[in-house]
This record gives C-alpha cells, structure tokens and sequence, in this order.
C-alpha cells in the first residue's frame, strides 16, 4: 500500500541544461571535477561548488554571482575561500577558449 501512495523515495528530477550550460557541464568534468565536488559538503581539493550560483552572489560586495565565477576561474588567488590554500592553476584564461569559459560559468551558475 505504502507504494500506490508514493511512500518510496524519489530523487529529484535533474534541470535540463541548455546548449550552453550542458556544453560547460563537460568543461567542468574535463577541467575541475578532479579539485572541485559538486555534493555539498564535499571536498576534493577545493570547495565543493554546490550552490555557487547561489553562493556567489553574495561573496564580495561589489561582484554579481556571473562576475565572482568568471574571477574564480581567471584570477583565483584574488579571493580565496576561508579553510583552502591557493593551489588553483592560474592559467585557465590561457587554458579555456572563451566559448569555453562562457559555457562553464554558464553551467555553474545553473547550480542554485
């Protein structure tokens, strides 16, 4: 009976990304999933990214959450999270193609 009214557990359905935020989805694995978790709670190397999006907006006072990300990833030293060295590579701006680094900001900023 506990079956026909729900009583199992579900997952939460999984957000569609779009072209954009599904092509920084395989940035992200190709280029941080080895540091950066995106379990809450979790960590590899860095901070775990979940909630970023969420998170970011209100890390420095005059960053949105777009412009906190985007200098995460090309100046990472400019603001190190409390409890984590400064051990991100600093050449991702050099690394990433511009397409690239939009499509990962874009799927970071997908994680509310």
């Amino acid at each position: 009976m506990l079956a026909a009214c729900g009583g199992g557990s579900t997952a939460a359905p999984t957000p569609e990304l779009d072209p954009a935020a599904a092509q920084g989805l395989g940035v992200f694995n190709r280029n941080c999933a080895a540091c950066h978790a995106l379990s809450p709670d979790t960590v590899i190397v860095g901070p775990s990214l979940a909630r970023i999006a969420a998170r970011a907006s209100d890390r420095l006072p005059d960053l949105d959450a777009r412009a906190y990300v985007e200098m995460s990833i090309l100046k990472p030293s400019a603001y190190i999270v409390q409890g984590f060295s400064d051990v991100m590579p600093k050449d991702f701006g050099k690394k990433l193609t511009g397409e690239e680094l939009d499509a990962l900001v874009a799927f970071l900023l997908t994680l509310q």
